[in-house]
Formats: structure tokens, C-alpha cells, sequence
């Protein structure tokens, strides 16, 4: 379980080169917004991946084994990535190169399609999950607002209220990746009936671009994570089927939902930070032999050795906490309070790591012409975003005082 198998090498190999070779290269139109992360997506998908028939095949079995009543778990082992590992390998080696384009990837296919296969009905897996799946739609996955960032549920302002044979929604969605261009979003909002608002619960309703009403904004201009389009989304008295609220009725939703699908974002962040701390780490030892200065090469030097062996320790407990997860995930084990600190940890590590790669590079670790100026820019988000690590070291912390 501490080392990849055979057959893991080769994945990593084959994404490594890929990433290397195809995205790598489009980065600067990636972060200038001159070229889109999805067809990118489409080629990794069609090349890597087994092309849309393959998980049109699987995605089908699914609902149809739903439909038969057979539970989630016999479902999921019908999945074309039986084991879990192999999705985080993917996420580091697209972050590795581009965090952004992973995250953009994983949004779409993870919280919006990863929801609706795990949570929808067999329609809404066919009509809505099938096709960001396959990648002919692109996903967005809607729970932040303005007002509402790490109390997501208690500050919702997003509201369905219930008109005849339809949810009527209205609110917006702030901070959202793959919004500008989404063609389906999955929105959180509570639903109101007539009671006051704290007793209102919250649940996730499947929202089409093309439904009257909604509107995104401009794509953001960020710091870092530049290669994944992030906006807004605006709900002015959207109409909604009652069979796009998730599940089908409202007997799903609710404060566990929401957390349930916050866990699995926080998970997919850690290979993504590992893919960050691992790349930091190779450009770091690389250069600390080859750039010499007052006669031999810095890494002679204890300080950009001190600097490496913190940078290589960050790197091993990221492995080891990735490996862990997904442990988890395919035996199905629930762990909140680990979940969160792996999180925290992780994603520490990736900015601790860029920094002293920034710092062992010199002045040229600052010129964006070397790859470790862009991966420090986009580690910063993987401690604001999925929970901040504030957010998340406090409910590790409560959770063990038995707090929750």
C-alpha cells in the first residue's frame, strides 16, 4: 500500500508524458485565457482514457443497475476506475504541470457528474451525468456565495421556493470553477416553504445554462490557478423541474450532503497538493546540483540542504496521506477528522515546498520563465479553497473532543 504497483507506474508514466508534452506547452494561453482547458480534456480523455464509449458503457450500467434497486456500492464496482488510486495519480500529474486545468477537470467530472452518479436518479445519470462524463457538456458544482464562504450552509442565501410542479431559484454562486462556460450547475439552495430561515435545508438542484433566468459572470482575474476559468453564477427566478432537485425528491439533502460532497473535495485537493510538493521538490534537487556558486554547487551548501530535506519530508507524509485516502475510499471507510487534517497538511506542504523552491531557485525561482513561480501561485488556493485550512484544522480538532 506504500508503493504504486506495476500497473500505477505505467498510468503515472503515460499521464506524465502526456501532461508534459500536450499541456505543458499551452500553459501561457491556459493562464492568459486565450485557449480553454476542455478540449485539452477531450484529447487526455480520447488518448488516455478509453474515449467516451467506454465511459458511456459504464456510466449506462450504472443507471441500470440502480434501476434494478441494487445498492451504490454494487454500482461504483461497475466504475472503469475500480481502484481509487489510480484517479489521484491522474490529479497529480496534471498538477504537477497545471493545477488549474486539474482542477477545472476534477470539478466537472468529480463534483458535479461525481454527484449526480453517486446521488442522482437513473435519468439524472443518464441525461446530466453521462454527457460532463464524456466531456460533449462541462460541469459546475454551485455552493459558495458572497456572503457565504466557510459557513456555507448557516449563510445561504440561495433559495428554491416550491411553484406548482417546479422549484423557482433564486440567489447567486460566487468563486465557482468552470462557471464562465458550464453547461450544467449543480446548485445548492435552500428550500423554502413558508418557515423561518434557519429551519430550511439545504439541497442540490440540477441547473441547465439555457434555463431563463441564469446568467455567469466574466471569468475571474486570480492570482494563481489562471488555467482554470472561475466566476460567478446568477439565479433570477430560475424554473427548475422538480425531478432536477438531486435523488429526485427531497427526502436526499440536507447538512450531510453538503458535507458528504465537501469531503470529497477535500480529498481530491490532496494529490493534487502532492503533485505540487513532488514537482517543487525534482526542480529543486535538480538545480541545487547543477547551479554552482563560490565554486561548487549550492546543494553543498546546509541551508538549501536543510531546505530539501524539509521539502522531501513534506513529500513522503503527502504520498502516505494520499495512499491513505484512497484506502478509504475503496473500502469505504469514513474518517471526518482525518479527511480534514489530511487536507490542512497537504496543502501546507504545497506551499511550504514552493516557497523554499522559490527560494533555492534565486531570482530565477521569480521569473515566471521557471515553472516553480507558477506552481507557488497556484499552491496558495489549496489552502483557501474546499474549506479553509483554518476551517478544516478546527473541525479536526472538534471532532476529536467529540464537539460533532
Amino acid at each position: 500500500m506504500f508503493e504504486l504497483t506495476k500497473e500505477q507506474r505505467m498510468v503515472e508514466q503515460v499521464f506524465r508524458r502526456f501532461a508534459e508534452k500536450e499541456i505543458l506547452p499551452a500553459v501561457p494561453q491556459l493562464e492568459s485565457g486565450e485557449l480553454l482547458p476542455y478540449d485539452l480534456m477531450r484529447r487526455m480523455q480520447d488518448e488516455l482514457m478509453g474515449g467516451p464509449e467506454q465511459i458511456r458503457e459504464s456510466v449506462l450500467k450504472r443507471a441500470e443497475r440502480l434501476e434494478k434497486g441494487e445498492g451504490p456500492r454494487a454500482a461504483d464496482e461497475e466504475s472503469a476506475e475500480l481502484d481509487p488510486l489510480f484517479g489521484s495519480i491522474i490529479s497529480k500529474e496534471l498538477s504537477r504541470v497545471a493545477p488549474g486545468f486539474c482542477m477545472s477537470w476534477g470539478a466537472s467530472r468529480g463534483l458535479f457528474a461525481g454527484n449526480v452518479m453517486s446521488r442522482g436518479t437513473p435519468e439524472q445519470i443518464r441525461h446530466y451525468a453521462l454527457p460532463v462524463q464524456t466531456l460533449e457538456k462541462i460541469g459546475a458544482w454551485g455552493l459558495t456565495e458572497p456572503g457565504a464562504g466557510s459557513d456555507a450552509i448557516g449563510g445561504m442565501k440561495t433559495t428554491a421556493r416550491v411553484r406548482g410542479d417546479r422549484y423557482v431559484l433564486s440567489g447567486s454562486k460566487t468563486f465557482i470553477t468552470n462557471a464562465p462556460y458550464a453547461d450544467y450547475f449543480l446548485i445548492y439552495a435552500k428550500v423554502d416553504r413558508g418557515q423561518p430561515p434557519a429551519e430550511r435545508r439545504a439541497h442540490a438542484f440540477i441547473v441547465e445554462r439555457e434555463m431563463k433566468g441564469v446568467s455567469t459572470g466574466r471569468p475571474f482575474v486570480k492570482m494563481g490557478m489562471r488555467d482554470s476559468p472561475t466566476g460567478e453564477v446568477f439565479l433570477d427566478e430560475v424554473e427548475v423541474p422538480r425531478e432536477n432537485i438531486l435523488g429526485g425528491s427531497e427526502k436526499q439533502g440536507g447538512r450531510s450532503e453538503v458535507v458528504s460532497s465537501l469531503g470529497s473535495e477535500r480529498s481530491g485537493i490532496c494529490p493534487m497538493c502532492l503533485g505540487i510538493t513532488e514537482k517543487c521538490y525534482e526542480l529543486s534537487l535538480a538545480y541545487a546540483r547543477e547551479r554552482v556558486q563560490f565554486g561548487r554547487p549550492i546543494g553543498h551548501f546546509q541551508a538549501v540542504q536543510l531546505k530539501l530535506a524539509d521539502m522531501y519530508i513534506h513529500l513522503q507524509n503527502s504520498w502516505n496521506i494520499v495512499f491513505r485516502l484512497a484506502w478509504m475510499a475503496k473500502t469505504g471507510k469514513r474518517d471526518l477528522a482525518f479527511s480534514c487534517a489530511a487536507k490542512v497538511y497537504t496543502a501546507r506542504a504545497a506551499v511550504q515546498t514552493s516557497l523554499d523552491a522559490i527560494q533555492i531557485h534565486g531570482g530565477y525561482g521569480y521569473m515566471q520563465e521557471y515553472h516553480v513561480e507558477k506552481l507557488m501561485r497556484d499552491a496558495k488556493l489549496l489552502e483557501i479553497g474546499a474549506g479553509t485550512t483554518d476551517i478544516n484544522a478546527m473541525t479536526t480538532a472538534r471532532v476529536e473532543l467529540g464537539l460533532i
